[in-house]
């Protein structure tokens, strides 16, 4: 990657030393001659560039010459940063001018001393430059222009390669799995299926298929990749194993003899020795797509949006060409159909054709060639970003927030438009990369409850990022790592630490091998937490402030350190600071405000500081402050509102009594480009709160998505109205906790009609709630502990059951807490088109919406069975907008748990359980009016797992129960008056775990046991706990 990067760090050294700061700076240290021979000296090498990029493919030296240019011109940009980070220290200083010439003369950095040290360095930079110029004349490079590149933000075609979610090709090969996983009878309790093939073919992918599939969902209890056992009939995939040691595999398999007969695991592996040792079974080898299906890839990638062409015999038959150098390998073919959808002209086709695929073997062992002409087809900048990634270990969840962050801190996203900030200049990049199948496995990192996000929302998200997650394929890794060379290195054995050269700029490593490295030039050190802290004291603080002074990026999470050091300040050219999770720090020193280039400071989870640092205004480039979780601080820094750049500030905390000096909620009121989500706390303490709380003029705050108001006062709030603490329209998520004031709700409420999910928690004096029934995109409802809450008001239409347009037209997610008083929510006329879960529990609700299209889980405890009665009794067609056939009433859904609910007795439940055959889960506990043995079970034949809770009248198990079949787990909680397990049990064949607690009557022979044992095949625990 050299040939790159040396030719856009050139154009980025000449715009810098063309710009208007660099010309004062000059004057200001009277060295402007030196850096206008410099900026002379930069741009004749740059202009040779091109032509030495594309020698360098075939000529080694000049590959080295470019390597030793590279070397140069990064240690001309630490120069450069060094004198724009002086610059803006002599700018903050305070006080008048003169008075900051006398601070100047005086201070360790003299003025006239630091311009001759500056010269120096720059003469001798001009030196080795002249030198490596002077070398150049012997390659005989020509001047050669580059081609104009064009900007993501200005391209005309919008990509969103839908597509992507499909398997072309592979419908056989997964019928042959689901054969092998489904029907084939062994002898084993666990049997292994080796998948084999070559990187790229697909076998993940091909596996993640199987894996998903609905009749295996069905057959299996546990699917995983990591689980705990159990005795359950589980699937488990065991993804790219190199391992040929059949010791290791015996013992691995005795590990998981304990699954039940017919668990299965799937192993996928390039090696047919791993095949071998692994697993009796003959390998699924999977072999390239065929002609028709390849093709079918590479025209719905490299065709997109432009399916005229495919008329075009010339396209056509080029493409097919193409394809030919692709051998059938879906990696392959879908980055370089991915390339050519970037090139719109026949001779760009014909010309990649002819140039650049004609160098490149057929055989297996060039795929990696193949792949790389994806990447040198990359604009330059994204060339960067790529190769950036090689520091991630293979298979990280890489958070693409978190990625894109990086790359700015390195200098690598260009702001062409200055109407876009750098995270969305950088979101574009991701999605460049993504496009062009560089990433895959796109998707969101903690999907909320009841919310799906399909790849084409997640891609085009109004807030960049944000809790996006992605993987790169090995061998798209293995590219990464090729093309960025020495410049980057995965520190993690002190071999690797050894031979980390000199000019490495780049780590991610063990913080125990950092005394290891040799480098004094790095740019980046990153350390990938795995849950477990680490133990580091200051030591590894002193080897890092002395050893890398250059830093950009350092991202030391879950270290555990106790402090940070004074010295820190000496990290000038930091831009990313990342000590979360460093559960006993307490505080920062005040000198971390020094660090006048940091754009990210990150400290989430960090439970125990108490305070961020004074002067925290002089951090005057900072665009991200995360202290989510930080639940010890006590106030925020006054000044925090003079930091205009801020658009991450996860959390501001209210100085309760104002004795620690803090920030008042004015100083949110300039901070308007504040983006993702702002919990503000202890607004109870607020003092003038009406003008306080307008000053936070949260109303011109568009781009928040969650806003958490947070109030954790003990007295009433009625001189702190919600009326003025009004957001932006925009808002897409609202949390209101314990506020005590009026009972009125504010009337902006109605104004946040983009809302996705509403939460009120108390305590609190609401008795009247609005209806949020017109919320368009409304898709989950929380409301927790409003004990004086009577009721949610109606304002929706009123009409027949099927009016259902505009009343909660996305809502999925409904859960009432603990609300004692509320008896009413909206009316019983109306049906909540697409409810997914409802969960009631201690509120007596006897008048609601009805909820016959119930898919996932129903929870009623402590509350009324009216409701529940007017929907199983709905005489519908259909209430789901999702499908056209018929069904009855909560015949979809999958759990369905009741306590305690007020006039429910054994025939109506009994009436529910028959419409619901589809459940899987039922929870039945505290019932004094039912008598089980009453029911009928038959219509539960799904049914695989029950619990039945506080039964003290049940003797023995009801004989319906016989007719669950697929039961696998039953559990009997405090039924102090059972006895006998006979002769039910013995009739549940697939029963995998049983369970009695506090049952005290109940006694099992041995011989009851083994009758047990004798009728079930796959039962594995039995437990009786009695207290």
């Amino acid at each position: 990657m050299a040939e790159a990067i040396a030719s856009d760090i050139a154009a980025e050294l000449v715009i810098k030393l063309s710009s208007r700061a660099f010309s004062q700076i000059g004057l200001w240290w009277n060295l402007k001659d030196d850096l206008n021979d410099l900026k002379r000296t930069v741009s004749t090498i740059k202009a040779v560039l091109l032509d030495a990029e594309e020698k360098s493919v075939t000529n080694n030296l000049v590959k080295v010459w470019l390597e030793e240019l590279k070397d140069v011109l990064y240690d001309a940009d630490d120069l450069l940063d060094d004198f724009s980070t002086e610059a803006l220290r002599n700018d903050l200083m305070g006080g008048n001018k003169l008075m900051k010439e006398v601070r100047l003369f005086f201070s360790s950095s003299n003025h006239f001393a630091y311009g001759l040290k500056m010269g120096l360095k720059i003469k001798a930079i001009k030196a080795r430059l002249a030198s490596i110029g002077s070398e150049a004349n012997t390659f005989g490079f020509t001047v050669r222009d580059r081609p104009v590149e064009t900007s993501f933000m200005t391209k005309k075609r919008q990509k969103t390669h839908s597509f992507k979610d499909k398997i072309i090709g592979r419908e056989d090969d997964k019928a042959a799995l689901l054969k092998l996983v489904l029907e084939f009878e062994s002898e084993e309790n666990v049997y292994i299926i080796p998948i084999v093939g070559f990187g790229g073919l697909g076998k993940t992918a091909l596996a993640q298929f199987v894996y998903n599939d609905k009749m295996v969902y069905d057959y299996f209890e546990l699917r995983m990749w990591v689980y705990k056992i159990g005795g359950k009939k589980f699937l488990l995939v065991l993804d790219d194993i190199w391992n040929e040691e059949r010791e290791e595999w015996v013992s691995l398999k005795e590990l998981l003899v304990g699954g039940a007969k017919g668990s299965r695991i799937i192993v996928t592996t390039r090696s047919f020795k791993v095949a071998k040792v692994t697993s009796k079974c003959q390998p699924h080898v999977l072999k390239g797509l065929s002609d028709d299906d390849a093709w079918s890839l590479f025209k719905e990638i490299a065709f997109e949006q432009r399916y005229s062409d495919l008329t075009n015999s010339a396209f056509v038959e080029i493409g097919k060409q193409i394809l030919e150098r692709c051998s059938g390998v879906p990696l392959v073919i879908k980055a370089i159909a991915s390339t050519l959808s970037y090139k719109e002209t026949e001779k760009e086709w014909s010309s990649f054709k002819d140039n650049e695929l004609v160098t490149i073997s057929q055989n297996d062992g060039k795929i990696l060639s193949t792949l790389k002409l994806s990447y040198d087809n990359l604009p330059s900048h994204l060339k960067h970003c790529f190769a950036y990634c090689r520091l991630y270990p293979k298979d990280h969840q890489i958070h693409v927030k978190t990625l894109i962050q990086f790359w700015i801190a390195q200098g690598f996203i260009k702001q062409l438009n200055p109407s876009q900030s750098f995270q969305e200049i950088g979101f574009g990049y991701f999605k460049d990369l993504v496009e062009r199948s560089l990433f895959q496995e796109v998707g969101k990192r903690y999907p909320r409850e009841g919310l799906r996000c399909k790849m084409h929302d997640l891609m085009h998200d109004r807030y960049p990022g944000e809790g996006l997650t992605c993987k790169m394929h090995d061998l798209m890794h293995d590219l990464a790592e090729s093309v960025a060379g020495t410049e980057s290195s995965i520190v993690d054995s002190n071999k690797i630490a050894s031979k980390a050269g000199e000019k490495c700029r780049h780590v991610s490593i063990n913080p125990s091998l950092i005394h290891l490295l040799k480098e004094k030039k790095l740019r980046t050190l990153l350390h990938f937490s795995h849950c477990t802290p680490q133990n580091f004291g200051n030591e590894i603080w002193d080897l890092i402030i002395a050893n890398c002074k250059y830093l950009r990026v350092l991202k030391l999470d879950l270290v555990n350190f106790k402090t940070v050091p004074h010295s820190i300040y000496k990290l000038k050219h930091l831009r990313y600071l990342d000590l979360s999770s460093n559960f006993s720090l307490k505080i920062l020193p005040h000198s971390i405000c020094k660090i006048q280039n940091l754009l990210a400071l990150k400290l989430d989870c960090c439970s125990r500081l108490q305070e961020l640092p004074k002067k925290i205004e002089k951090l005057v480039n900072l665009t991200h402050l995360a202290c989510r979780g930080c639940s010890d601080l006590t106030h925020m820094p006054r000044g925090i509102g003079k930091l205009s750049s801020l658009e991450t500030l996860s959390m501001f905390v209210v100085d309760k009594d104002g004795s620690h000096g803090g920030a008042d909620l004015s100083e949110l009121s300039a901070l308007n480009n504040l983006r993702e989500d702002l919990t503000i706390k202890n607004l109870g303490f607020v003092q003038n709160a009406k003008e306080k709380f307008k000053a936070a003029n949260l109303k011109e705050k568009q781009r928040l998505r969650l806003l958490v108001l947070e109030w954790n006062g003990d007295n009433d709030d009625d001189d702190k109205s919600l009326e003025d603490l009004q957001p932006h329209p925009n808002l897409k998520e609202l949390c209101i906790r314990g506020w005590r004031g009026d009972a009125k709700f504010p009337s902006w409420i109605s104004l946040l009609t983009n809302l996705v999910d509403i939460s009120i928690y108390g305590p609190s004096k609401f008795k009247h709630l609005p209806s949020f029934a017109q919320f368009p995109f409304l898709q989950q409802l929380k409301i927790f502990d409003l004990t004086e809450l009577e009721c949610m008001d109606d304002n929706g239409p009123k009409g027949s059951q099927g009016e259902s347009e505009s009343f909660f037209p996305s809502l999925k997610y409904l859960r009432l807490h603990n609300c004692p008083n509320m008896k009413i929510m909206g009316t019983s006329t109306m049906a909540f088109p697409c409810l997914s879960s409802l969960i009631i529990q201690n509120c007596p609700l006897t008048l609601m919406p009805l909820y016959p299209s119930l898919d996932e889980d129903l929870l009623l405890a402590n509350t009324s069975s009216r409701p529940l009665k007017q929907t199983i009794k709905m005489n519908i067609t259909s209430i789901s907008r999702s499908t056209s056939t018929p069904s009855l009433p909560l015949s979809k859904l999958k759990g369905f748990h009741v306590a305690k609910i007020e006039g429910l007795d054994t025939h109506m439940l009994d009436e529910s359980l028959q419409l619901f055959t589809g459940l899987k889960k039922l929870r039945i506990k505290d019932f004094k009016e039912v008598d089980l043995e009453g029911m009928q079970w038959e219509a539960l034949k799904n049914l695989s797992y029950l619990e039945i809770a506080n039964f003290p009248q049940m003797v023995s198990l009801p004989l319906g129960l016989q007719h669950l079949v697929q039961l696998k787990r039953l559990k009997i909680i405090n039924c102090s008056g059972l006895r006998s397990l006979f002769p039910v049990l013995q009739h549940l064949t697939f029963l995998e775990e049983f369970e009695a607690m506090d049952c005290k009557e109940l006694k099992l022979s041995a011989a009851e046991i083994q009758i047990f044992q004798d009728h079930t095949r796959s039962w594995r625990i039995l437990r009786r706990v009695n207290s």
